[in-house]
């Protein structure tokens, strides 16, 4: 019988030795009598091992090319001498392959031996006992006795490096395989490893003189997975032991979405390992994912339900009933008092799609208002209104594996591998591969220059100049006779290319005319204008460094613009691709949680969507958009809004300045906060619901590239219900009914009304493992690219995007422009990653300054400095860094007490109102004290720390009586 080789039969529990072949010609062979056809270009390895053939190996792994270096892989084939490695062996047609007999079998035992004779023979008390490649190798080939004794040189007494918090570095076990160092190198793309010395002498090392954590090693955890020994080994799993079970599910840090087997021992988490079965990873991690998951069991959640009447007053610990009772009887009587417009909600893009949904329903339908918003607001919402009018579909068009297939990637105000590490690695991979890279950030990203990887052209325009340099990159495809035109003339609106190319051909838009706006060489903008063009695929990928501006929108619809001028839209290796900051950004838009869209961004304004979303839900539903994040602010402090529902979002700390926010804060009468942590926000509210972690929870989360990935729950809920849940309960204590007993009858809903998510469910999701939507009757297993033969809005349509400076700009007085962003060992607003070892990478925020404007100013590395604007004032350490650009300055908002938001201002998208995070005017001054608002921040923090350590403490309050 003749096997064949199923792409989609992939067991991604078992490691098949050597990658995939992506050949569609077939080869068939066979391996011990067994015939098999494979793709060509396949391992000898991989084909028995596809067999069910098992070849011992020690250097070889399914995520590493072939290395050839252990010889344990010995086979023999028929008309060719000698024991070849199976792993670097490719197979041929009619070859025939013996993996077992008397010879290879001694070859193999001589072979351990020699390795066990320089290996410590303490397996009963080693921590991978039980799980370890060579132990199991050397019970495979049948190794009894070791002819080689100690007493001769060794490296049993090599020194313990434990200096990472996360894991430990044992050489005394190491077998010199190599793996680790492929790892960095081939997946993670860091190359912090190194092979040192020669012959007996060679080591693993992470350089000259150096340990793991001083090294250039980012943490990711791919030369743990790698170690086939307990060399590289996770400090939770020696200290707790091997794991008994594991779980699936899916990160819940960036947009990635990366999946992980959690391995439990019991409702314990060990360790959590990168899923080979993750579409989004591959097997691949960071160090957040990897092994920041602590925050989970933090003896700071919060695990029981708070009140109280006044933010002044200590917090009184209740029951689930009384607290959802204390809630609705305040929202209820607020509304009763101001009016049904008076109180509204917040969802949150850290929580499931099934619980964000729960949360928009609510509101529109508890509330019977459309006060709901989201943090998408503040970050990705001009990617949505900008992509929906030029391509009709407010998501990116590819999945992270097109970047494979890119020919050129252009990387606008987005930092990969710091923020998406994940995806960071693959982007590297390829560019290793010969992509040509074009960089445009005001501030050096390593993207721009790190090990085998440099930037054709770092674009260093200044902040705020966006519009104007993606206007300039247009204007030269158009002059220079570089557009599309077979692709413009099939995919897109004649009238509106016609306008567009009108506008887009002005001289006012050429690089010589825009250089004195954007600060960017003109030559050098010409020349990454035509590497983009001229490539056969192109793909831009952008951050926030696009969106959080005050053309946020303008320039969202610049880069469509561009790409449909050069056809690089609808296959792989191309498209617009937002690289979404929080677990589910996407999915929080996607359930409905802006004021004028309800899920699958169907507009509240339209009757017959209403209709059908009325006819499931069983009430009347407002026909009028409903206040925005700022609005609801700006509402509050007018006295006309008064009661807020804020699930796993924390507003007080991540929207902009941060005086605006607690003032309108300060106003509510009743603020409700569901989350792990007192966070910010939860210190002005007057009730607090415990949420659960993703750790606790079922349901799915949809990542950057539109791709829903099951989140399944792997511990109990530490506050004994998970979010969806609590929500459902505050709807049932408000009076409006919900009984879901599953989050998946929550996906069955969203399936029913929601077009583009049609055909999801959590029983195809089990089936394919994930699914990218749309995913409807046309596409019932999902849509990996998006846009390949038509639009959502039939074609593609060109949008004027007129240059306009923003406001703030900087004066005499703020003669810097600020900028913000993240780094990798943090996250967002830091409430996770501050609860975990990641702070010994990342334990303040400090200022950035290019040594110019250090040296103006008197201002070395360490000193504390005030930093000024227009909306406040805060305190940070400095860091002179030649990554800046003269007169640009830059920060990260990880810890509260920095008040990075003290100073950006309200300045917002003129579409959208998403902040104007990326230009703030400032001053930077040297200064010893820190500024009123922290002092005033850590004053107040106390007072809210105090009141919740009575309220564990179980002292008497008044709140509630």
């Amino acid at each position: 019988m003749i096997q064949i080789f199923d792409p989609k039969n992939v067991d991604y529990d078992k490691d098949y030795g050597t990658p995939a072949s992506v050949s569609e010609n077939l080869v068939t062979l066979e391996v011990d009598g067994v015939s098999i056809t494979v793709p060509e270009g396949t391992s000898v390895m991989r084909a028995a091992a596809i067999a069910d053939i098992n070849i011992p190996k020690l250097c070889a792994s399914d995520n590493l090319e072939a290395f050839g270096s252990c010889r344990i892989c010995a086979v023999e084939i028929e008309g060719r001498r000698g024991t070849p490695a199976s792993c670097t062996t490719p197979v041929d047609a009619g070859m025939k392959v013996t993996t077992q007999n008397p010879r290879l079998g001694k070859l193999r035992r001589n072979i351990m031996e020699l390795y066990i004779s320089d290996h410590p023979l303490d397996c009963l008390t080693c921590p991978a006992n039980g799980n370890c490649e060579l132990q199991d190798v050397a019970g495979e080939v049948g190794l009894r006795d070791v002819r080689y004794g100690f007493s001769g040189e060794n490296h049993l007494d090599a020194e313990k490096d434990h200096s990472n918090p996360y894991f430990s570095f044992d050489p005394s076990k190491c077998i010199v395989c190599s793996r680790c160092v492929r790892a960095c190198s081939e997946v993670q793309g860091t190359f912090a490893l190194t092979i040192d010395g020669r012959g007996f002498d060679s080591k693993v090392s992470p350089g000259q003189n150096q340990d793991f954590l001083d090294s250039e090693c980012v943490s990711c955890g791919a030369c743990v997975q790698a170690c086939p020994t307990s060399t590289l080994m996770e400090k939770t799993l020696i200290d707790a032991g091997q794991p008994e079970h594991s779980v699936v599910t899916t990160c819940a840090y960036c947009g990635v979405g990366c999946q992980f087997k959690a391995e439990m021992k019991g409702a314990e988490v060990i360790r959590m390992v990168p899923y080979k079965g993750g579409q989004a990873n591959h097997g691949h991690s960071c160090v957040k994912g990897r092994f920041a998951f602590g925050y989970a069991t933090h003896e700071d959640r919060i695990t029981k339900p708070m009140v109280r009447d006044s933010i002044d007053q200590p917090w009184q610990e209740v029951s689930w009933d009384e607290a959802l009772s204390f809630a609705a009887t305040k929202l209820r009587g607020i509304q009763e008092q101001y009016g049904r417009e008076s109180i509204g909600g917040i969802t949150s893009s850290r929580c499931t799609n099934e619980e964000t949904y729960l949360v928009q329903k609510l509101i529109r339908a508890a509330f019977g208002n459309n006060n709901t918003d989201t943090c998408a607001r503040v970050c990705h919402s001009p990617t949505g209104y900008g992509l929906k009018t030029t391509l009709g579909e407010s998501a990116g068009t590819q999945t992270f594996d097109s970047v494979m297939y890119a020919d050129a990637v252009m990387v606008i105000g987005a930092n990969p591998t710091d923020a998406h590490p994940v995806f960071g690695s693959l982007l590297k991979k390829r560019l290793r591969q010969g992509a040509k890279l074009i960089v445009a950030d005001p501030r050096r990203i390593d993207l721009v220059k790190s090990p085998h990887v440099e930037t054709q052209h770092h674009l260093t325009l200044r902040p705020g100049s966006n519009v104007a340099f993606i206007n300039a990159m247009a204007h030269v495809i158009m002059s220079e006779g570089l557009e599309d035109k077979a692709f413009i003339d099939e995919r897109c609106e004649t009238e509106a290319f016609t306008a567009w190319r009108s506008f887009i051909s002005e001289e006012r838009h050429s690089p010589e005319h825009t250089e004195l706006i954007t600060g960017i060489p003109a030559a050098e903008l010409r020349g990454a204008a035509r590497i983009y063009a001229s490539a056969k695929n192109a793909a831009i990928y952008y951050g926030l460094g696009v969106t959080e501006h005050s053309q946020g929108s303008s320039m969202v619809m610049g880069i469509a613009n561009l790409a449909l001028a050069t056809g690089n839209i609808g296959r792989e290796g191309v498209g617009v691709n937002p690289l979404r900051g929080q677990n589910n950004v996407q999915g929080s838009c996607d359930m409905g949680s802006f004021p004028h869209e309800l899920p699958g961004y169907q507009h509240v304004a339209d009757d017959e969507v209403r209709a059908r979303f009325e006819s499931v839900w069983g009430v009347k539903l407002d026909n009028e958009p409903g206040l925005r994040i700022p609005n609801m602010f700006d509402a509050a402090l007018d006295g006309t809004y008064k009661g807020m529902y804020c699930q796993g979002e924390d507003i007080a700390q991540s929207d902009p300045n941060t005086n605006h926010v607690q003032a309108a804060l300060r106003s509510l009468e009743c603020l409700v906060v569901q989350d792990i942590f007192l966070n910010e926000t939860a210190k002005f509210a007057h009730v607090f619901l415990p949420g659960s972690s993703f750790l606790e929870k079922d349901g799915t989360f949809t990542n950057a590239e539109r791709r829903i990935n099951r989140v399944r729950k792997v511990m109990p809920p530490l506050a004994g219900l998970q979010d969806w849940e609590v929500t459902q309960a505050l709807s049932n204590a408000l009076g409006y009914e919900m009984n879901y007993s599953h989050p998946s009858e929550i996906m069955n809903e969203i399936a029913q009304l929601t077009p583009t998510f049609t055909n999801v469910s959590y029983e195809r999701l089990e089936e394919l493992g994930s699914i990218q939507w749309p995913c409807n009757d046309e596409t019932p297993d999902g849509t990996p690219t998006m846009h390949e033969e038509s639009f959502p809005i039939g074609k593609g349509h060109f949008a004027i995007t007129e240059y306009v400076a923003t406001e703030e700009r900087s004066t005499r007085k703020y003669p810097l422009l600020l900028t913000t962003g993240r780094i990798l060992s943090q996250y967002n607003v830091g409430a996770q990653t501050r609860r975990t070892d990641n702070q010994m990478w990342h334990d303040e925020d400090v200022l950035e300054l290019h040594p110019q404007d250090a040296e103006d100013r008197g201002i070395n590395t360490g000193d504390y400095v005030g930093i000024a604007s227009r909306a406040g004032e805060t305190v940070m350490r400095a860091k002179i860094s030649d990554r800046m650009q003269p007169g640009v300055v830059y920060t990260t908002f990880h810890h509260p007490d920095s008040g990075a938001n003290v100073v950006t201002t309200d300045n917002s998208d003129w579409a959208t109102n998403c902040p104007e995070y990326k230009v703030t005017a400032v001053q930077a001054v040297k200064v010893t004290e820190p500024s009123d608002w922290q002092q005033r921040y850590r004053e107040f923090n106390q007072k809210q720390l105090g009141y919740l350590n009575k309220a564990r403490n179980n002292e008497p309050s008044v709140a509630g009586k």
